[in-house]
């Protein structure tokens, strides 16, 4: 064997060597450095479409599409005129129902009372006229003085009299009794209800003020001053700013290797900054790769939602951006 073959073949003993201690980690004698865990998602969209509960016509929009606005700042107002009338009918309602109750409750005025009282004298004198007068005739009939037309007539008188007296006598004491407890208990739920209405159309008043209900920025801006719009129509589209959240999938292999609480790194396209942020929930069901997440794996795998939490982020982290996110804690892969 010549010196050139013999070098030639010690180079390829030594190579085989090399590449067999690569795949076996040195035999087992070494384990291969771990990275952590990279993961890919994308920026979570978080809208809310804004609108009146109340419909009605836009009188005032003071705020334009791209603004940035602070949670209470109000967007959009209705014209009140309609809804101001609505409060003051009900106050009206209201007030009358309270001075029905306030009546039954105080019971009757001693007017009223003197007043049925003095009815019922004058029904008893009456009374007392028609008993005379009968009185006077009955004997009368029997000698042929008087009609028996002249005394039914009497007799009529009489008895009408006496039932009048009856009815004097049970109006005095309605009076002096008062309002009886059903229709106190039912002019109480009259006046329960009229508060209700007034309630009611305050809260409408209330609602015609469109306010935002989160810091955010305005996405879109559907109406304009003057339009008219139903209950629940969109007039603003808000994208919430804070907190930012990440959605991120982890193959089902790396899943024991995370747990909520872990440190994170969050990364976009373009970006040289560094985000941070912790695993704040892992989804307890798994699902198919979605089609908009892309990982090493081509093909479709089950994976796991993650939701990150970004603690320092600004404004160059938009909505909807894939970013990649790198665990650096994860625990070491099973091999």
């Amino acid at each position: 064997m010549s010196k050139r073959l013999r070098i030639a073949s010690i180079v390829a003993a030594v190579a085989a060597l090399v590449i067999l201690l690569i795949v076996t980690h040195g035999f087992g004698l070494w384990k291969p450095k771990d990275d952590g865990l990279t993961l890919y998602g994308n920026v979570d969209i978080r809208q809310v479409d804004l609108g009146f509960r109340v419909g009605g016509r836009i009188a005032e929009m003071p705020v334009e599409e791209g603004a940035h606005v602070k949670a209470g700042t109000r967007l959009a107002l209705l014209d009140t005129r309609p809804l101001d009338d609505k409060v003051a009918a009900a106050s009206a309602q209201v007030a009358l129902a309270k001075a029905d109750l306030d009546k039954r409750r105080n019971g009757n005025r001693p007017q009223d009372i003197a007043q049925a009282r003095a009815a019922l004298a004058q029904q008893q004198a009456n009374l007392a006229k028609a008993r005379e007068d009968y009185e006077r005739r009955k004997p009368l009939i029997a000698s042929g003085a008087i009609s028996q037309a002249v005394f039914d007539q009497t007799v009529a008188a009489y008895r009408a009299a006496q039932a009048q007296v009856d009815a004097a006598a049970q109006a005095l004491s309605l009076q002096r009794v008062g309002s009886r407890r059903e229709d106190i208990e039912a002019a109480a739920a009259q006046y329960d209800n009229a508060r209700a209405q007034r309630a009611s159309a305050t809260t409408d008043l209330s609602d015609a003020v469109l306010v935002a209900p989160a810091d955010g920025t305005l996405l879109t801006r559907a109406r304009e001053p003057g339009a008219i719009v139903q209950p629940g129509e969109t007039v603003f589209t808000l994208t919430i700013d804070r907190p930012v959240r990440v959605r991120a999938y982890v193959p089902e292999p790396d899943l024991g290797r995370l747990s909520p609480g872990m440190a994170v790194t969050v990364r976009s396209d373009g970006n040289p900054k560094l985000y941070h942020g912790t695993i704040g929930y892992i989804a307890p069901t798994a699902e198919f790769t979605p089609k908009t997440v892309e990982t090493e794996n081509l093909r479709s795998d089950l994976v796991y939602r993650l939701r990150i939490i970004v603690i320092d982020p600004d404004g160059a982290l938009r909505q909807g951006q894939p970013v990649t996110v790198s665990v650096p804690g994860a625990r070491p892969a099973q091999r």
